[in-house]
């Protein structure tokens, strides 16, 4: 005998997907438009968006409605132009949704409107979902033009399965992640809010640069906001920071268009400053991108020569520092700092040879060695595009709190209460430009260093970064975090004879996620050398991995 609970199960999934189908209409599917869900998300041309977001209301309720948490969703395209825009689904603890719903995301995104319920049903059996459970939504979006009509796409999903909501309006995207974790820790990791964001991260940043020398001192710090979010939430934070930080903000979004010629993205695959940005010699100069999950570093030497200060550098500095506050607390937990194959051979070297803290690699991709980090007592992560974070095991941040309370020593106990501020001011759900440059700029209070003194730390060796056009991506498999290639058979015992007749050299190649090129990597012992290796390995794909077109020509 059935019970009396199935039919009425049945009844009120039925009410549900006929009122998803009404909401659908609005809501119509391009033709022929086929989208894959990634580590970013959706992204593509703002136009093609809304029957997306409306979707992605749909599958955040489920979410919310399978882990009994709050799910975000937060509508960007990152640093991507702004005709662009997209849309990320933000998990319980603030990281990014789990891979497995991934693939629901896609089939949702791509499914005609007659199959639209088949695919919800598919998707509610497989994962068991109570439909009679309670789901509530955190809505975030950025400042591009499209964002807020896309994010009214996303209500109406949310609301078509008559769900909870809160739109949190215009935050950054690592916003977004706190408020998420903050609600789903019922306040354990802050309050729910972004004036609650601001006031846990001015708090630490103050109770830090309080312990620096010449601590009276207001730091100067110019601020490329990419015309985008992150200029206009820091703009929000700064009366929090007056007393120590002042910010001379460029790109802040009252003219110009957002990501173009100027953000992270682009000061660091252009290796120069933004346009528009007065830059004074020695002076120190950070980018954020377009939400603000991204900063690089930067600053002209005397004689107007260019350096860039990007995540390799961020890692290096907040791992070493961690480290010494660690030595100097007499803690033993398991430090590490997770690297992709891209990072600099000498920022590995520094921290293996010299500062003698663990390094591993993992894929490129944030999730990857957000997953590896996780691994340690304290992970310290960043891709060398500027995003990355440190995340604090729950042993670590509670010895850390009993020695700040119970320490032997007034320096032991100091040096655990800079620990706890650091732990409070770090975003630890994701990459965070507002918190890292605010780590930073305590740290390098702290240690008294000029810019030019931390760019000093270790000198980046010459790289060159190429892509080779092939008929198929999928002929080139790698291994060991993405560093070796296992097809097409002769292609690594190629590339390793060629970096051997060259010095301090390394060279990886792996198929791009989403085109079919292959990009390369190559470092050597100078740039004229670095180039020479790429286009040799250049050359070794372009024959053995089936390359289209003209045949790679040399550099310069």
């Amino acid at each position: 005998m059935s019970s009396g609970k199935e039919p009425e199960e049945a009844a009120i999934l039925k009410m549900h997907l006929e009122a998803v189908l009404r909401s659908s209409a609005r809501h119509p599917k391009p033709a022929g438009l086929v989208l894959q869900y990634g580590t970013a998300g959706f992204r593509t041309k703002a136009e093609h968006l809304d029957h997306v977001m409306y979707r992605m209301g749909l599958l955040a309720v489920l979410r919310s409605k399978k882990t009994k948490s709050v799910i975000g969703v937060m509508v960007t395209a990152s640093h991507n132009p702004e005709e662009d825009n997209g849309v990320k689904l933000v998990d319980p603890m603030g990281e990014m949704l789990a891979q497995e719903w991934e693939v629901y995301a896609t089939n949702l995104a791509n499914a005609e409107a007659h199959g639209l319920q088949m695919v919800l049903t598919n998707i509610i059996k497989q994962e068991s979902i109570n439909m009679q459970q309670e789901a509530f939504i955190a809505i975030g979006r950025d400042t591009r033009p499209s964002s807020e009509t896309l994010s009214c796409a996303v209500i109406d999903g949310v609301t078509s399965l008559d769900s909870k909501f809160q739109d949190y309006g215009l935050v950054t995207t690592p916003q977004l992640h706190y408020v998420v974790c903050c609600r789903n820790t019922d306040g354990g990791y802050g309050e729910p809010t972004i004036e609650g964001y601001y006031q846990k991260l001015s708090k630490a940043f103050k109770e830090l640069v309080q312990q620096a020398p010449g601590c009276d001192e207001i730091r100067c710090l110019n601020v490329d906001g990419a015309n985008g979010i992150g200029a206009l939430k820091l703009k929000e934070m700064e009366q929090y920071l007056q007393s120590v930080l002042s910010i001379q903000f460029f790109n802040d979004g009252s003219k110009g268009k957002l990501n173009y010629m100027c953000g992270a993205d682009y000061v660091k695959v252009q290796q120069k400053s933004p346009e528009g940005m007065d830059i004074k010699p020695t002076e120190r100069y950070c980018s954020f991108d377009g939400d603000a999950d991204r900063i690089v570093y930067y600053y002209h030497d005397v004689n107007n020569v260019f350096h860039l200060l990007d995540g390799d550098k961020i890692a290096t500095l907040i791992s070493t520092f961690i480290k010494e506050l660690l030595l100097k607390a007499n803690l033993n937990l398991k430090m590490a700092v997770v690297q992709t194959a891209y990072a600099n051979g000498s920022s590995t070297r520094y921290l293996e040879e010299v500062m003698k803290v663990p390094v591993y690699c993992a894929k490129t991709g944030v999730k990857h060695l957000h997953h590896k980090a996780q691994e340690f007592d304290i992970g310290v992560y960043f891709e060398a595009n500027g995003h990355g974070t440190v995340l604090f095991s729950k042993n670590a941040e509670e010895q850390i709190k009993r020695l700040n309370r119970t320490g032997a020593t007034e320096d032991i106990r100091k040096a655990a209460q800079m620990l706890e501020n650091v732990i409070n001011l770090i975003n630890q759900t994701v990459g965070d430009a507002i918190c890292d440059m605010l780590v930073i700029e305590a740290i390098l209070s702290l240690k008294g260093f000029a810019i030019q003194k931390w760019d000093e730390i270790y000198t980046d060796l010459p790289n060159r970064q190429l892509k080779v056009t092939v008929a198929d991506r999928k002929v080139i498999e790698t291994t060991d975090a993405e560093r070796r290639t296992v097809t097409p058979p002769g292609l690594q015992e190629k590339i390793d004879d060629l970096v051997k007749t060259y010095n301090m050299a390394r060279s990886f190649v792996r198929p791009s996620g989403t085109e079919d090129v292959v990009r390369i990597y190559a470092e050597a012992d100078t740039q004229e050398n670095a180039d020479s290796l790429a286009h040799e390995v250049c050359l070794a794909v372009f024959s053995l991995a089936g390359g289209v077109g003209e045949q790679p020509m040399p550099l310069g």
